[in-house]
């Protein structure tokens, strides 16, 4: 018996799923997207088996409906399919990054015998758009799913199961402490960012050489502050609570280093980065919120043709690159040279490769 799966939604996060999905067996992989040069790409992409210009007929022969559209779009669509006519224990859910308009809307789906799992892939790209899609973009990354509390353990598994071959992590956890952690980890450190480029623009006004130091540290602490705005104001918004009281407690901590160096005792500033560091450095490498990398950072020496080298002793090796870029030398980083790669085992093979090609230093964070 064939499993048809609607996917709603067909950009990044929504494309990535239909062509992770595709590998489950037996099962038959629709697609739709408002927009009709996204369901054109779709099709010569071959992100689902079949592109659809009707969603109601599509939605009606359905066992799974997985929304890959923004947490407000996906509201819209979940009020109009109270009135679709769906299977009886069709599965419906969502990949938003905040869970709590969300889940309220999908009690009311169950209130209608429509089963509602709210789901949160913490993978993505500083790529958008259908074209971008990758089967492999949620590979070892974190997939939470957010059931209602009543929600039938076979439902569940079933999603579970065909999630799987996107090849992430699925965990189950509660809407509002996903809601906390994610704004910890995600939502508030964009916040941070977006206001340490607004503090070096208005100093700009006084030293108008500051922008053209701005590069390696801040550069790097700064990058998700070139998220798409758009997407951010709704995130702000739907995690208004959360975010206000990490807010809170980020002034606190900000006291706490002022009053550090006012004391100027050396060895409490010297104890407050090294405690800093020490957590850092216990972080998990290869998994992480909305992007996930695999840099390797490369000490070269500076002489013509050494990126050629380096990339021609990968490209020997058949190990792929996604990005290559230059840092500027600093002090808080070991190399200069950043290769981004597809996955961890590619990471782990250029580092091999390099070693024993070139003695390079190498470093991955």
């Amino acid at each position: 018996m064939t499993r048809n799966v609607l996917v709603i939604g067909l950009g990044l996060i929504g494309g990535s799923i239909a062509l992770s999905c595709q590998k489950a067996p037996n099962t038959k992989i629709y697609g739709f997207d408002l927009y009709e040069k996204t369901r054109q790409q779709a099709r010569e992409l071959s992100i689902v088996h079949e592109v659809v210009d009707d969603v109601l007929q599509a939605a009606s022969i359905a066992d799974v409906i997985i929304f890959g559209t923004p947490v407000n779009a996906t509201l819209d669509w979940l009020e109009k399919m109270k009135e679709w006519p769906l299977k009886d224990n069709v599965i419906v859910t969502d990949t938003g990054s905040t869970k709590g308009l969300i889940m309220q809307k999908g009690k009311e789906l169950s209130e209608k015998g429509i089963a509602f799992i709210g789901g949160h892939p913490m993978a993505g790209s500083h790529k958008s758009g259908v074209q971008a899609a990758k089967t492999h973009l949620f590979e070892n990354a974190y997939y939470i799913l957010t059931p209602l509390e009543h929600e039938k353990e076979e439902r569940i598994k079933e999603l579970e199961y065909l999630l799987k071959f996107t090849l992430a992590k699925i965990v189950r956890i509660d809407a509002s402490k996903h809601d906390h952690m994610t704004a910890v980890v995600s939502h508030f450190p964009h916040i941070v960012a977006a206001s340490l480029v607004h503090q070096l623009d208005s100093e700009q006004q006084s030293y108008p050489m500051t922008s053209m130091l701005a590069a390696g540290g801040f550069r790097d602490v700064t990058r998700i502050a070139s998220s798409n705005p758009l997407m951010w104001k709704d995130i702000v918004l739907q995690n208004r609570e959360e975010l206000l009281n990490q807010l809170n407690s980020w002034q606190d901590e900000m006291n706490r280093v002022k009053s550090i160096l006012l004391s100027s005792e050396e060895e409490t500033i010297e104890q407050y980065f090294a405690a800093a560091k020490e957590v850092r450095d216990k972080l998990p490498i290869n998994t992480g919120a909305f992007y996930t990398t695999y840099d390797l950072y490369v000490d070269i020496p500076d002489y013509p043709g050494v990126i050629s080298e380096v990339t021609g002793y990968l490209a020997e090796e058949q190990i792929s690159i996604t990005n290559l870029r230059v840092v500027e030398a600093r002090e808080d980083v070991f190399g200069i040279l950043v290769i981004s790669f597809q996955n961890a085992d590619d990471r782990e093979n250029a580092q091999k490769c390099l070693s024993k090609r070139a003695k390079y230093e190498l470093y991955m964070s």
